[in-house]
């Protein structure tokens, strides 16, 4: 196994090291922390674990502007640098739980792209209010309505991506700078042909910190399936 997990940080201080304790407790898997300029600390906090576990984890810290879309390519881009054959992203906030890795690790031996898909057998969320279970729905109907995407978890951030698929995307290209980007990128590799596969996973809602889905982050998310459907169109 030679795989690469990309991990974006903005304020994970308490979270980030067990999530390098979870990744690392595989064989074959490095992570690359891409820290947002964490007021907290989480940046310090990663460049401790990066000199206690040299070659397996390495710390980004970003200086522009802010926002998970653009730290995640910021982010791919650099491990696209990386010989990593396997690219993952998963969160910070220990909502993606590390045991899934190896398993979207095998699902990419016949896709291309593996989403780990809190809706393929019903939902599996825990710690969720009911409005957040209907709102998440109402989001996946709405995108696939839009763009035609087939997975059933088309806003799920855990995903894996063979090298070869992730380096077809025109990163430089991608314009979404919040959560809208999940959908853009999963969007243009669909567009360019890949093979987009889905396994189970049990979503568990963060401990702590605070979720960082605003205003501005929502209307994005409205708006991008169109764009990106318009922009096919032209």
């Amino acid at each position: 196994m030679n795989a690469l997990v990309v991990v974006p940080t903005y304020n994970e201080l308490d979270n980030l090291p067990l999530v390098v304790a979870g990744v690392l407790a595989h064989q074959g898997f490095r992570i690359l922390v891409v820290d947002d300029g964490s007021p907290d600390g989480t940046g310090a906090v990663a460049d401790q674990l990066a000199a206690a576990h040299p070659g397996r984890v390495e710390v980004m810290h970003r200086t522009g502007p802010r926002g998970l879309g653009r730290s995640y390519v910021d982010g791919l881009r650099r491990a696209l640098q990386t010989d990593a054959a396997l690219i993952f992203q998963m969160d910070a906030d220990l909502s993606h739980n590390p045991e899934y890795l190896p398993a979207l690790a095998a699902a990419a031996a016949e896709f291309d792209v593996v989403i780990g898909s809190r809706y393929l057998n019903g939902v599996s969320v825990v710690n969720w209010p009911l409005h957040r279970i209907f709102l998440s729905a109402f989001a996946n109907r709405y995108i696939k309505g839009v763009t035609r995407l087939s997975p059933s978890d088309c806003t799920s951030g855990f995903r894996c991506w063979r090298r070869e698929a992730l380096a077809r995307i025109p990163l430089d290209r991608v314009a979404s700078a919040g959560y809208a980007f999940l959908v853009e990128m999963l969007y243009r590799a669909s567009q360019n042909g890949s093979r987009i596969g889905e396994v189970p996973i049990i979503f568990v809602e963060r401990h702590q910190g605070q979720s960082k889905v605003s205003r501005a982050v929502l209307v994005e998310s409205l708006i991008t399936p169109w764009r990106l459907r318009l922009r096919s169109r032209g």
